[in-house]
């Protein structure tokens, strides 16, 4: 791709001989056991990986956000899990910290993510608030210098192993029945942060989700996302860190149809009907084109809202547009590749089942297509076409 950078490219190699080394010969075995991949995540955090678009003063790599998506992709043609691990570590869980955080906890916390020290994880869905986020249940209560905390997040990814989680809370009402939602931080450990029900999925199966339950949680004013003057705007931030998480899934699709269209060629150059390979006949042969075309478009539209992010231009409307089309590509993609193979795709000897119940969760996750086919119709309305 003509405008990657050499640092661009110089990400794409390590994480692509990281990958091969250490998370593709794995891939299966964790799926089938359930495992999380700690020790990867670890050596990842190690390698600066964890790290990609914080500067280096706050440990990280001082890159950018193309080059995060970067990453993420190449993991994601191997193991849809690790890469979602990554994604929500770096984009729900470092990045509002970093973005809307007090200097202290800036200072604090952030050089621990960036390099794998810590684990993070972010908490907005709860029993009754998906995609109406607004919906929350959960109360933080003032009480002198603390804040009481009770409530319950469902499906925390990274929530087990999380060494500090961010969450949204209701602090109050403004505007007559409107709920002042304000955002924290928590550390594993504090009294009152209680793990739930681990959650047993189709895919992502060695990526941890899990249930967090705060009963009667107290932690310090000071733990409030961005200080005490943040008090009320964390509904706010948090869809903005959104935004910048949907190009992070985005580009998890755009692996997992990598992945799969990488399989289906390797299979469709060896396997022979009708005395040629079935790379030769056209049905095939135009699967994979469209295959390799939609990857293609996928990513160039995740590249593009990574590169507004890195400019400080708005990007919600692009970053939807990416999830959107990554997401629907990885499943689309995966869907096309067990067609190809046949009944081989249907068993486990072949990984394209893996890929395809992976990609199922990029259309959920982070706003499902729904949503982002509402913010995209939204925008339109607003700003009209564009350039």
């Amino acid at each position: 791709m003509l405008y990657l950078t050499e640092d661009h490219q110089m990400i794409r190699e390590s994480a692509r001989e990281f990958v091969r080394d250490n998370i593709a010969p794995r891939a299966q075995e964790i799926d089938k056991s359930c495992e999380f991949p700690l020790e990867t995540i670890k050596a990842m955090g190690e390698m600066g990986f964890l790290g990609i678009p914080f500067p280096e003063e706050l440990g990280g790599m001082g890159m950018d956000n193309v080059s995060n998506a970067i990453l993420i992709e190449e993991v994601a043609r191997h193991c849809g899990s690790t890469a979602l691990t990554i994604a929500a570590h770096v984009s729900l869980g470092t990045f509002p910290i970093f973005a809307f955080g007090t200097d202290a906890q800036r200072q604090k916390y952030v050089p621990k993510l960036a390099t794998g020290e810590w684990i993070g994880a972010f908490g907005l869905t709860e029993p009754d608030a998906g995609s109406d986020a607004q919906g929350i249940r959960t109360t933080a209560v003032r009480d002198g210098d603390e804040f009481v905390v009770n409530g319950a997040k469902m499906f925390c990814t990274n929530g087990t192993f999380a060494d500090v989680i961010t969450f949204t809370a209701i602090t109050g009402q403004k505007d007559g029945d409107r709920k002042e939602i304000s955002a924290f931080v928590v550390e594993k450990g504090t009294p009152g942060l209680v793990l739930g029900k681990l959650e047993k999925k189709l895919g992502m199966r060695a990526s941890d989700t899990r249930m967090i339950v705060f009963e009667d949680m107290r932690i310090p004013a000071e733990n409030v996302l961005g200080g005490e003057a943040q008090i009320g705007v964390g509904f706010r931030n948090f869809m903005k860190t959104l935004e910048g998480g949907r190009i992070g899934i985005g580009a998890l699709g755009v692996g997992c149809g990598l992945g799969a269209l990488e399989r289906a060629l390797e299979y469709a150059k060896q396997r022979e009907s009708m005395g040629r390979p079935i790379i030769q006949h056209q049905e095939i042969g135009f699967k994979l084109a469209d295959m390799a075309m939609q990857c293609e478009a996928a990513r160039h539209l995740i590249y593009h809202a990574a590169m507004l992010k890195d400019a400080g231009l708005p990007y919600g409307r692009e970053a939807s547009m990416g999830k959107l089309m990554g997401s629907e590509t990885g499943s689309r993609c995966a869907d096309m590749a067990i067609q190809i193979l046949g009944g081989y795709g249907y068993t486990r000897e072949y990984d394209v089942e893996r890929i395809y119940r992976d990609a199922k969760l990029n259309e959920i996750g982070e706003g499902t297509s729904e949503i982002q086919r509402l913010i995209i119709s939204r925008s339109l309305l607003t700003e009209g076409v564009g350039v």
